[in-house]
């Protein structure tokens, strides 16, 4: 592999892992909104959080995204 596709292809990969982490700091910070489809289930000591809904959510936005960006770079 020649050093300028290697240079753009770990230019990419520190971008992509600079946005993944601040969108990661911004959920910490202002936090998911549970919607209609997260489940709870709490007893006396414990508490499990299915969040099903948020995860579809999140797996449409990411898809949609991943098709305009390989698209755009094509």
């Amino acid at each position: 592999m020649p050093l300028d596709t290697l240079a753009k292809t770990l230019i990419l990969a520190a971008l992509g892992l600079l946005l993944a982490g601040l969108a990661l700091y911004a959920v910490a910070r202002l936090g998911l909104p549970r919607l209609p489809g997260d489940f709870v289930l709490e007893g006396r000591n414990w508490k499990v959080y299915f969040p099903l809904a948020t995860s579809i959510l999140v797996s449409l936005l990411l898809t949609v995204l991943l098709n305009l960006f390989l698209r755009f770079f094509r």
